[in-house]
Formats: C-alpha cells, sequence, structure tokens
C-alpha cells in the first residue's frame, strides 16, 4: 500500500511539474502609463481555448502561469479604448511588456451582459439571475444549481467538496457558523450575486501570513441597507396539520439582524439551522455545537434512507434572534448576541425481524421486535460574542450557555423463536443537562511579531436515568431481575470539566511565519452510576464465582493533563501555500475507581505532526497534499470496570484489568482541483488512507434474545481505510444546464471479535452520483437528482459459522418538475425513489407529490396547494445483511396529506 501511495505521489507531482511556465511583465499605453484592468489570456495556436488568463493591477502589472506541450502559444492582450494585441510567444518562463495603441471605438448600441460566472484574484462571482428560475423564491434553491458548490441535506454548503469556513451577507458574519437561517429563508430578489472567497483567511491580521485552503461565501446584496425576510403560513389535512415560517431580516451598514419563528407538524425539521456549520479557524477561538452525553438510551425504532419529510413524524416550535451591531465609530468591534429555544416531540414506528446466523455455542434464532417511540426535546441556547477583527489587531470572547430538558419513551414488543417467548416492556429516559463554555482569542502585535493567547473552558453536567418496566423484559445473559420486580432503573451522572489554555508568538519574514507555541490542556469527567433491581444468576457450576453486588455501580474519575509545545510554519506566495504543525505532547492520563480499588494510568510523549501544501498553477488548477499522525487515549467511556445498562437491549463494562486505550491514527490524502470561471468547468479529485492501531478490541457477546454484552480485549489490532472520490461540475450557458457527476470508493479492513471468535471484516462501498437542472425553456424547470450504491461485506475466520459473503446495492432520484402553463401559474410534480436489493430481497419505494402555485405577481405572494404522497405509501421495506445476522425492518411513514399555503417577502 505503502508503494502504491508513493506511485500515486510521484504521478501527481509529475502532473504538477509538466510544462508548467510564467510570464510577468507590464501593459502601459502610448504615454508609457500602466493600464489598470487589462486582460492577458494565453491560447494554444489556432485553438479556441483559453490555457490561463490574468488582470492587470493599478499599476498595469501581470502574471500568468499556464502548461502547454505546444513550442509556442499565443497572448492576447485587451483593454477599455485601445487595440487589441495578439503576439505568439514561445512556451518557456519570461517577462514581456507590452505597449499598446489607443483605439477609440463609435458605440452605435450599447448592451449590458453580466457574465455568470466571474473570477478576480481569489474571489469567485455568480451572477444569480444566471441560475434561477421561475419556482426558485430562496437563495437555497438558487445555490444549489451554481457550478462548484453543493447543499448537504444537513445545511452545510461545500465549495469543490470542502465545506466553507464562514458564511458573510454584505461582508459580516451575522450567524457565526449558523447560517442555516438566513440561507433558507433570505428571498432571491435581494441578492445581486454570489461570492466564493477562495483559501480565506477570515482573521484579518494573519492574512499573507498564515494561509487558509477553506473557501467562504459572501452574500452581496442589492442594497447595502435591506430590509427583507420570507414568511409562510400553511394549513393542511389528513389529520389537522400545520406549518408557519415567519423569518424577518435586516442588513444595514453598522447593523444586521434575524429574527426566526417556524413551527410544523408536515415533518420539516426546522430545529437544526441554529446548528454551527462552519468554525472559521483555531485562531478564532473554539466553537463547539453544545450536545448531550446520550449515554442510557431507550430502544430505537429504524429511520429509512428517505428525505426526512417522508417520515418524521413531528409536533416542532423552534425560534431565534441573531443580532449584530459595531459598536465603535471605526467599525472594528463588534457585538452578537443570539439566542434560540426548541421544542419538538417525535413519534416513531418500525417492525423488524432478525435471523442471527448460529456459532459453535449458540444455535440460530430468529427475534420480532416492534418499537412505538415518543421523543420530547427541550433546549436553550445563549450565546454573546465580542470581536475585534482589524489589520493591527484582533480580540474574540465567545460566551454560550446551553440547557437540555429531555425525555425519551418506547413501547418494545419482542418475540424469540428459539425459546418461545414474547416480552412486553416500557422504557422511559430523562436526560436534563446544563452546558456552559468560554472561548478567548487575542492577537497582539508587537513590534514585527505577533502574540497570540488562546483560552477556552467548558463545564457540563448530564443527569439520566433510565427505567425499564416490567423488569422480565431485559434478558441479559449472567443476570436476573428478582421475582415481583416493577422495574430496573439505571441512574447515571457525569460532570465534565475542560480547560485548554496556550500562547504563541509569530515571526514573519518573506512570506514564511514561523509560530512557536506552548500550552496546557487539562479535562477531567467524573462518572458515579447505578443499577438497582439486579441481581446475578445463581451459579450451577461451583467455579463460577457470583458477580458482587457492586459490579452494578460505578465511581470513575478521569483525568487528561497534556503539557504540550509546538511550532507551526507556514508559507505564502503567488503559487505555493503551506502550513504545518509539529506538536510534541506530553500525555498524562488516569483512570481512579475506588469502589473496585482500581487505579490505571498513561504516561506518554507523543510527536503528532499535521502538514498541508498546496500548489495553484496554469490559472485554473490547484493540487494539495497532506498528512498527520494522532494519538487517541480513550475517554471515560472506555474506562469504566462496572456494568452500565446503556440500553435495555445491552450491558457495557470494561475489564478493570485493561489498561487504558491507546489509539494511534496515520493518515495521508492528495487533492487535485480544477476551477476556470470562464467556461463554468469546476472538478475535484481526492485520494485518502489511514491506518488505526489500537491496543483494545470490542468482543461483544450475544445471546440467543438478541441480547449484547459489550467487552473488551486487550489485543493490538487495526482498521485500515483507501478513499477516492472525484466530481465534475459543468453549466451549459446555451442550454441554461448545469450538470454533474460524482463517484466515491471507500475500501476499509479490520479485525473484529464476536462471541469471542475473532474475524477480520473487509468492506466495499461505491457510489456513483449525477445532477442535473435546467431552464431552458420558458414553460418548464427540471431537477434530477440519482445516486447509485454498491457495498460488499466480508468476514473471514477459523470459525466456519463467521466466514460470509454478502453484497447490497441501492438506488435512489429525485426528481422535480415545474410547468408554466399561464403567467403566474406553477404545476410541480416530486418524485422521490428509493430502491434496495440484498441477497434475492428487492423492495422499491415510490413517493410522488403535486402542486399547483398561483402569483400576486404585484405583491409579490404566493398561494400554493400541495398533495403530498399521493400513493398514500405507509410503510417502508428494507433487507440488510450484517457478519452474524440477516434483517428485515419495516417502518412508518407518513400518510397521504394536503396543504394549503400562503408564502410571501416581508419586503
Amino acid at each position: 500500500m505503502k508503494k502504491k501511495i508513493s506511485l500515486f505521489l510521484m504521478i501527481f507531482f509529475s502532473v504538477l511539474s509538466f510544462a508548467q511556465k510564467t510570464v510577468s511583465g507590464k501593459i502601459t499605453d502610448e504615454d508609457g502609463v500602466g493600464i489598470p484592468s487589462a486582460s492577458v489570456t494565453v491560447e494554444e495556436p489556432g485553438k479556441d481555448a483559453i490555457l490561463a488568463y490574468a488582470i492587470t493591477n493599478s499599476k498595469g502589472e501581470y502574471k500568468v502561469t499556464f502548461t502547454s506541450a505546444e513550442s509556442n502559444v499565443d497572448m492576447k492582450v485587451k483593454a477599455f479604448n485601445q487595440r487589441p494585441l495578439t503576439k505568439q510567444i514561445s512556451n518557456s518562463d519570461q517577462t514581456l511588456s507590452f505597449k499598446m495603441d489607443s483605439e477609440a471605438t463609435e458605440i452605435k448600441e450599447v448592451q449590458l451582459k453580466t457574465r455568470m460566472v466571474t473570477a478576480k484574484g481569489d474571489t469567485i462571482s455568480y451572477d444569480l439571475k444566471a441560475f434561477d428560475s421561475k419556482s426558485d423564491r430562496t437563495l437555497a434553491d438558487v445555490l444549489k444549481k451554481m457550478p462548484g458548490i453543493e447543499v448537504n441535506t444537513d445545511g452545510t454548503i461545500l465549495y469543490q467538496g470542502n465545506a466553507i469556513n464562514k458564511f458573510y451577507v454584505n461582508g459580516k458574519d451575522l450567524m457565526e457558523g449558523g447560517y442555516g437561517t438566513i440561507n433558507n429563508s433570505l428571498p432571491k430578489d435581494a441578492v445581486q450575486k454570489v461570492e466564493v472567497l477562495e483559501n480565506h483567511q477570515p482573521v484579518k491580521i494573519l492574512q499573507d501570513k498564515v494561509p487558509s485552503d477553506q473557501a467562504a461565501i459572501n452574500i452581496k446584496l442589492k442594497n447595502s441597507v435591506t430590509m427583507t425576510g420570507r414568511g409562510e403560513v400553511g394549513v393542511g389535512g389528513s389529520p389537522l396539520l400545520w406549518n408557519v415560517k415567519l423569518t424577518p431580516m435586516f442588513f444595514g451598514q453598522k447593523s444586521q439582524w434575524v429574527v426566526n419563528y417556524k413551527t410544523n407538524n408536515v415533518g420539516e425539521q426546522v430545529e437544526n439551522e441554529g446548528n454551527i456549520l462552519s468554525f472559521g479557524n483555531r485562531f478564532e477561538g473554539r466553537r463547539i455545537n453544545a450536545s448531550q452525553n446520550d449515554w442510557l438510551n431507550v430502544e430505537n425504532a429504524s429511520t429509512p434512507n428517505l428525505p426526512v419529510k417522508r417520515y418524521l413524524m413531528n409536533s416542532v416550535h423552534y425560534v431565534s434572534a441573531n443580532y449584530l451591531t459595531n459598536i465603535d465609530k471605526k467599525k472594528e468591534w463588534e457585538l452578537k448576541a443570539n439566542v434560540n429555544y426548541t421544542n419538538n416531540a417525535v413519534d416513531r414506528e418500525s417492525y423488524s425481524q432478525t435471523d442471527y446466523f448460529a456459532t459453535t455455542d449458540e444455535p440460530a434464532s430468529r427475534v420480532t421486535q416492534n418499537v412505538l417511540n415518543n421523543f420530547y426535546t427541550d433546549k436553550a441556547k445563549g450565546e454573546l460574542i465580542f470581536t475585534k477583527n482589524a489589520k493591527k489587531g484582533f480580540f474574540k470572547n465567545t460566551t454560550s450557555f446551553s440547557q437540555f430538558w429531555n425525555a425519551d419513551r418506547a413501547v418494545a414488543d419482542r418475540t424469540n423463536s428459539l425459546t418461545s417467548t414474547s416480552r412486553h416492556g416500557e422504557e422511559a429516559v430523562e436526560s436534563p443537562t446544563s452546558s456552559f463554555q468560554n472561548s478567548l482569542s487575542t492577537i497582539i502585535p508587537w513590534k514585527e511579531k505577533m502574540v497570540n493567547i488562546l483560552s477556552f473552558i467548558n463545564y457540563q453536567t448530564d443527569r439520566q436515568t433510565l427505567e425499564v418496566s416490567p423488569a422480565s423484559y431485559l434478558q441479559v445473559p449472567g443476570f436476573l431481575t428478582p421475582a415481583g420486580t416493577d422495574l430496573v432503573r439505571q441512574n447515571l451522572r457525569l460532570k465534565t470539566f475542560e480547560a485548554n489554555h496556550s500562547a504563541n508568538i509569530g515571526f514573519s519574514t518573506k512570506g514564511w511565519t514561523f509560530t512557536p507555541e506552548v500550552g496546557f490542556n487539562f479535562k477531567t469527567t467524573e462518572l458515579v452510576s447505578d443499577l438497582s433491581n439486579m441481581i446475578t444468576i445463581p451459579p450451577t457450576d461451583p467455579n463460577i464465582t457470583p458477580t458482587p453486588i457492586s459490579a452494578y455501580s460505578n465511581d470513575l474519575k478521569y483525568t487528561t493533563a497534556t503539557p504540550y509545545g509546538s511550532l507551526g510554519v507556514n508559507y505564502k506566495n503567488d503559487s505555493w501555500m503551506l502550513y504545518a504543525n509539529f506538536p510534541v505532547n506530553s500525555n498524562n492520563i488516569k483512570a481512579e475507581d475506588p469502589l473496585r480499588n482500581v487505579s490505571k494510568d498513561v504516561n506518554k510523549v507523543t510527536f503528532e505532526p499535521n502538514v498541508f501544501a498546496q500548489y495553484t498553477f496554469a490559472s485554473f488548477w490547484k493540487g494539495s497534499v497532506n498528512a498527520n499522525i494522532n494519538n487517541n487515549f480513550g475517554e471515560v467511556n472506555t474506562a469504566y470496570s462496572g456494568f452500565l445498562m446503556t440500553s435495555p437491549n445491552g450491558v457495557n463494562a470494561m475489564d478493570a484489568k485493561n489498561p487504558i486505550p491507546q489509539n494511534n491514527t496515520k493518515s495521508a490524502g492528495t487533492r487535485l482541483e480544477y476551477r476556470n470561471p470562464l467556461n463554468n468547468l469546476f472538478f475535484n479529485v481526492n485520494y485518502r488512507y489511514s491506518d488505526a492501531k489500537r491496543n483494545l478490541i470490542s468482543s461483544p457477546i450475544r445471546n440467543n434474545s438478541g441480547y449484547t454484552i459489550m467487552q473488551y480485549l486487550e489485543k493490538e489490532n487495526h482498521a485500515l481505510s483507501n478513499s477516492y472520490s472525484a466530481e465534475v461540475g459543468k453549466y451549459f450557458p446555451k442550454f441554461k444546464t448545469n450538470a454533474s457527476v460524482s463517484y466515491s470508493n471507500n475500501t476499509s479492513k479490520s479485525d473484529a471479535y464476536q462471541n469471542d471468535f475473532a474475524y477480520t471484516s473487509r468492506n466495499n462501498s461505491q457510489s456513483y452520483g449525477f445532477k442535473f437542472n435546467n431552464t431552458y425553456f420558458s414553460w418548464m424547470s427540471i431537477d434530477y437528482n440519482f445516486n447509485i450504491s454498491k457495498t460488499k461485506q466480508i468476514s473471514k475466520s477459523v470459525t466456519p459459522q463467521l466466514n460470509n459473503e454478502n453484497s447490497r446495492s441501492g438506488f435512489n432520484h429525485n426528481l422535480g418538475v415545474f410547468f408554466y402553463p399561464i403567467e403566474n401559474h406553477t404545476i410541480g410534480f416530486n418524485w422521490d425513489q428509493v430502491n434496495t436489493s440484498a441477497a434475492d430481497q428487492k423492495y422499491n419505494n415510490g413517493f410522488y407529490d403535486l402542486s399547483y402555485q398561483f402569483t400576486w405577481a404585484k405583491k409579490k405572494i404566493d398561494f400554493e396547494l400541495k398533495w403530498m404522497n399521493i400513493a398514500n405509501k405507509r410503510v417502508f421495506e428494507t433487507y440488510d445483511i450484517n457478519p452474524q445476522s440477516i434483517a428485515y425492518t419495516r417502518i412508518q411513514l407518513r400518510p397521504s396529506q394536503v396543504m394549503f399555503t400562503v408564502k410571501f417577502n416581508f419586503k
């Protein structure tokens, strides 16, 4: 494998270095004065294809890099009120200056045409009007149609396959990464253009010193002061349905705000709009999506591989407010305040039939189960941010507080064919959580140096209680409940405190920046748990010792203290970009359990380098390589030794004799990227390899009822993975069509155990994707996406019962067609199709929607009547083959429903 990687990198750098030539110089007029904004293009003789281009700066200077196998190339220079020049030059590095003759042109008729995609330096600009259709209403509707840009189902925006690091509106970062609300609710009519800022460094004092390989998006509005927003009010039937969305927005020069209220019971997952989707970079401090430590769970009904709106039975209320204002005259200091609250109730139901393969000590068995869930979410978050982002200094302090009051319920019925037993259980989890974080980062210039101080503090408490009634529902190997016991209760409490502090100083010279840093990371977690009303099975074998009562309790303190020193190395010029970090960490981990008189520790020094290099060539190409080494020593969830019922179908425990987990991961990758705004072509190719070495391996033990005890064995094992991916996207202006194709291939190999038998698991998954949208016809527009996936899984063992090979394939597509038979009238048809097959089982799941919309053009109000799930498909069926079982699953879906909705802009 190492030879393959080396060969791949040799070929990669050979491509980069092949015939790369640079021509630079100056363009002047007849008087020798530099001409700004002149275009310089390089073309192969006799071919109408631009190899590279450049725009002169304010002094008339240019620099263009290109790749060609020809001995000579044509250079063309154009400028306003100047006679165009064409000169054939040799394919070599050289300096050429041109003097242009003035030429006044009498313009009889002026037609203003805006290019759909333009480039200036590291900024790619998209004209929104070139990509929208009559059915589009919001920024998100149009954004996903632009070449090189994708929008994931969770709302994350990708450019050339990578997530953006910032989302600006008129240059301001109001949402601090939680940009889903604006993306989904900003009317397209308010937007002038979308700008992609490549290699964007958001901290101004670090620009040209510390490079970035990530891109940002800036939404440029038509007006510098804009009051806008989007609203919808809908009602429907089968049963009573509602959908309300109210999102007014204001974007000014000194302040911006967005207020958002959304509620529905039609299956829209609006509560995730507040999630942080982009995180900036480490010099801005640390930001996290606060979440619960979900250790205890009821049994969950399955969810299908479908758009969420097809199966989500919800009743949600989500309200949020975001505010930004400048608090000084220079507009360097900003105050941001963000708050949101979610109240959500979700119902879910599924039926499963699982056939477990026989092993040497367990016969084959069939377990059927029906699970009905009710999930209740109550959570609130508040955040206050002070920021100064200027060329002469940087300061950012973020304080956030989150509170959860969540509760989950489940009703489960389970039947075991082997034992001919049926059980009914009712399960409940209560899980309140409080979380507080404060992040501080400041960069202070000191002569020619920069001093950066970083501090992050996090404190969180989790209280969780899992109850199962009646206790007889549990059939965990090795355990019984006392006769007549009504319920079993698992109590758990976690207290987590984390503090990360560091200081560094940056030295810059000739494009290089060196940043030595020292820091100290500390984290401690206290785990207290108790399992009530459980006893051990009286042993029939005199050699078996009963499990003591203390086995059901945990009192663990897990502490990690890591002082470290590192050196950051950064370099940037017109072609090269390099950033690397070389940290040396002193890892000190200790796990103490006084209940069992157990004390484990690890004291180990590790070197964990991280290197990234990128080369830009021939104007449109970028190539990059990266590599890193990472060490992980587990968390408290891998260190406790007492039994913990994390779910009614399983009990976890680590052997007190096992050492603290030590995981070492080495990974490397490379990427080739092309983006040409002149012909609207974008593509990227990626490869990544990783090797994870671990000292512990999980060895779950399953009984005939399907219940599992999770245990771990001390044994060195590896998990290897290879992944390839490619994507090509192009916009065809003549046909008003945007199309893209993608491919990915992921292969993994890992060691595994089941019921104390070792086996090797190999998995290969391939995916082919195609996206297409067309607005060529004035009476119709089309959006079409499809994906084909194939998965193959092989398990090999010295135990024949664990040897198996299975494959699974799937196909899904989405077709959206809109017809405009009469002005202001729209008829829409949507078709979701999801097909799966495994072995001789095939399931086809199709869903159809129909809509009619009338637009009151003068008021910009839409009236929509929509019929969803016309076929009234009530269940989703799928079939899965795993190394130890075959499972058939049937999941409850939303019924057919009709909605009437009024949609409008606030201004």
